[in-house]
């Protein structure tokens, strides 16, 4: 019989058995209760002989499988209780063996619910245009560079890009966030996302059964619960414990000569609540799991996860947000860094260089027109040149000459320091600006990495193909325990044994180079958002947001997930042990031992279902007026956090005696009075009161409090030396150090400040969302 037909059999057939059952021990209850107590035995028989034949026929199947579990238990408390004559007994075993079996599927099909729901809104049809004909055809027809049409309420059949227009997207099928993104004409989008806002058309880049949700339902399809290593210890377990079971039951007989004592024992021992609780424990975290995007092939990824001690982890894309991203413009005097950049925009726009990208999404975000570059020429690893308006543009990786001025010397300097790479942009032969890129920490990477640490795990490791200097200062921010640079894949594979030789291991990785390690790991992990197939097929577990925190959320689920299966099962045989004893004394008979067993089925298969739902133990609880406080100032950071680059510049200018120096100040001093300061006195005095609660008391926030005051302090200085410099005209030389001091140290305590409330304040909203996304 086929999977599918066997499975829908099992849904109309164990209700079925359980109707039978209970319905003769109703009829012979009823029998008995009106005197009859020979039609009431014959009631019994018949839910006992009902539930023998599916119960024989379960042991058979294990026995093909090679196993031997605990069901040979129960077909012999069932021919026990027939050959003493306890057919009450024989009926009661008989209800909890098919409602144990009923209540256990229900209990795996309202697990593997969210697993089901992945497989069931697959994108089976697409609709492709060809010139100005629609038509609907499968969605395994459709074939790279094909034009979709996506229309509202639709499911995105392909990965492609939006050819036009605007996509409004709901991903949270992918990712678990419930928030709308808008992808503009190029972008990239993903398969399994739903249209939520108006028709637009896609060019597929990849065919339905290559794309993103194909490998996600595919990886769904493989998440299964028998496989778990718990599921196994469940099996090696049930092998003492049915020996012991017969010894129990055949030393009670031998040493009283009552099989009354021996069928009692037996019917407590049946059936093991071991074999119950963990599988329904170990798939309720499977679906737990996929719905924080979060998908596992397999009970054994999970329970190994749950067990993990050493996490090795990529930079690139992992650690980091895998795309760089302008931090600093420096010019030669006479040159706006406005300027500078949409110049570079202009010509970079043609390249398809990862640097080129950024600097043009900068541009763009900054509102900046572009204009259409001619004569483009592209030198691979050195840059672009090209012909714009009446003059000869070059962005690349070189200068187009001596590079002796102060500003410049500044940005290689600048640039060393900070790991970051430089273009430098040259016009007519003249080098006239440098855009320095870097490839940021993930805002949540330190947050994830103590999360982690909390978790269980007790080394973290980073490989990375990238230098030792920004690799040693990404191991530093974080608190890593070991950084390698300049790693090549075959090194990682090297790396990861090595680890994986004294402990199980995690490996997450994004990219092609990371696949080799990640088959090598116990566990690998793909960050699969924006990774590729090769590295999601090569991993035991695909991130499908582009998010590491969800790792964490992971490893809760997993050692969650197995302390409930492992709790359960511990009870219950503890129980069942107990209940043995009693029977083989004599002071439980059968009759009231199989209500006994029935309590303690249903009590382990229920705490098994506790699995479904977060660990309480975790997370801070927020008042929602809290939260919504610090998504406002999480948002006002990020409008702020550029801003204040601005004192840096300011400082910068006034070291290399620009002479509107003046200007500068003022607008940074602008900067500080207008939007820096009533953003920190608003949190001072609308977010950390709130935030006092739940943290326990209001010293939680003290020293951030202690930093506010700093910041006035210092912000208040620099107005001084402005009102100063203002009433001279120009900035006296007797001002320059105290004035540098100010505002450098202003940049560096806003940059850690800004970090420490991120980490330790904003990231409670996100927490207290993934709390209500796990209930």
């Amino acid at each position: 019989m086929a999977p599918e037909h066997l499975s829908r059999w099992r849904r109309f057939a164990e209700p079925a058995l359980t109707a039978i059952t209970v319905g003769a021990l109703a009829g012979g209850g009823i029998a008995w209760l009106a005197g009859s107590r020979t039609v009431a035995d014959g009631f019994w028989m018949a839910g006992t002989a009902a539930a023998l034949i599916p119960s024989a026929l379960w042991v058979i199947a294990a026995l093909r499988q090679k196993r031997v579990g605990v069901d040979v238990i129960a077909v012999l408390s069932l021919v026990g209780t027939l050959l003493v004559g306890e057919y009450l007994a024989g009926a009661l075993i008989a209800v909890m063996l098919a409602g144990g079996r009923a209540l256990e599927a229900a209990a795996q099909r309202r697990a593997r619910h969210d697993l089901r729901a992945l497989l069931e809104r697959a994108p089976r049809f697409a609709r492709r245009r060809v010139g100005s004909v629609v038509s609907v055809v499968p969605a395994e027809q459709v074939e790279v560079g094909d034009i979709l049409v996506v229309g509202t309420g639709e499911i995105v059949p392909a990965d492609g890009r939006v050819a036009e227009s605007i996509a409004v997207l709901d991903e949270s099928a992918l990712t678990g966030e419930p928030l709308q993104n808008e992808y503009r004409a190029g972008e990239p989008i993903r398969s399994g996302a739903v249209n939520a806002g108006g028709v637009f058309e896609l060019r597929a880049t990849a065919t339905a059964a290559d794309s993103t949700y194909a490998g996600i339902t595919r990886l769904a399809q493989q998440a299964a619960a028998e496989s778990a290593p718990v599921i196994r210890l469940a099996d090696r377990m049930a092998a003492w414990f049915l020996p012991l079971t017969l010894l129990v039951a055949g030393g009670a007989w031998a040493l009283t000569g009552s099989a009354v004592r021996a069928v009692a024992v037996l019917v407590v021992a049946t059936p093991c609540p071991l074999l119950l609780a963990a599988p329904v424990a170990i798939v309720s975290g499977l679906s737990r799991a996929s719905r924080r995007g979060v998908v596992i092939r397999g009970g054994a990824a999970l329970e190994s996860l749950g067990s993990a001690t050493t996490l090795v982890l990529d930079k690139t894309g992992t650690l980091t947000e895998g795309r760089p991203v302008v931090v600093q413009i420096l010019t030669a005097p006479g040159y706006s860094a406005g300027e500078v950049l949409q110049t570079a925009a202009s010509v970079d726009q043609m390249s398809a260089h990862v640097l080129a990208a950024s600097i043009v999404t900068e541009a763009l975000t900054r509102g900046l027109e572009l204009a259409l570059p001619d004569n483009v020429v592209e030198e691979a690893g050195q840059g672009v040149s090209a012909t714009l308006g009446a003059h000869h543009v070059r962005v690349g990786k070189q200068p187009a000459d001596r590079l002796d001025a102060p500003w410049a010397r500044t940005a290689l300097n600048r640039a060393r320091l900070d790991s970051a790479a430089i273009s430098w942009v040259s016009l007519d032969g003249v080098t006239v600006g440098a855009i320095l890129l870097r490839d940021p920490l993930r805002r949540d990477a330190p947050r994830t990495i103590r999360r982690l640490r909390a978790a269980g795990l007790q080394r973290i490791v980073m490989l990375t193909g990238d230098r030792p200097d920004p690799a040693r200062e990404v191991g530093a921010v974080l608190g890593l325990d070991e950084v390698y640079a300049h790693q090549s894949p075959t090194d990682k594979v090297a790396a990861v044994r090595g680890e994986r030789d004294s402990a199980v291991t995690v490996m997450v990785g994004d990219g092609i180079n990371d696949a080799p390690a990640l088959a090598a790991a116990t566990v690998g992990v793909a960050m699969g958002a924006r990774g590729s197939t090769a590295s999601s097929d090569a991993a035991d577990i695909v991130l499908t947001t582009d998010r590491l925190d969800r790792l964490a959320d992971a490893m809760d689920i997993a050692r969650w997930s197995r302390r409930i299966a492992l709790q359960s099962a511990a009870v219950g045989m503890a129980l069942s042990l107990i209940a043995m004893a009693v029977a083989a004394a004599g002071w439980l008979p059968p009759a009231w031992g199989a209500l006994l067993q029935e309590a303690i089925d249903v009590t382990v298969i229920l705490n098994a279902l506790r699995a479904l739902r977060a660990d309480p133990a975790t997370g801070v609880d927020l008042p929602s007026e809290t939260e919504d406080l610090l998504r406002r100032f999480a948002v006002e950071h990020d409008q702020l956090r550029d801003a204040v680059g601005l004192l840096r510049e300011t400082a910068d200018r006034l070291v290399s005696g620009d002479p509107d120096a003046l200007g500068v100040l003022t607008r940074a001093h602008s900067f500080l009075t207008e939007r820096l300061l009533p953003h920190e006195f608003a949190e001072e005095t609308q977010l950390y009161p709130a935030l006092a609660r739940p943290l326990g008391s209001g010293e939680a926030t003290a020293t951030m409090s202690r930093t506010h005051a700093e910041i006035q302090r210092l912000s208040d200085r620099i107005g001084t030396h402005v009102a100063v410099a203002e009433a001279a005209q120009a900035v006296q030389a007797d001002q320059l150090d105290d004035l540098l001091a100010c505002l450098y140290g202003l940049y560096a305590l806003l940059q850690l400040h800004f970090l420490q409330e991120e980490e330790n304040y904003f990231t409670l909203a996100d927490a207290a969302d993934e709390r209500t996304q796990l209930k």
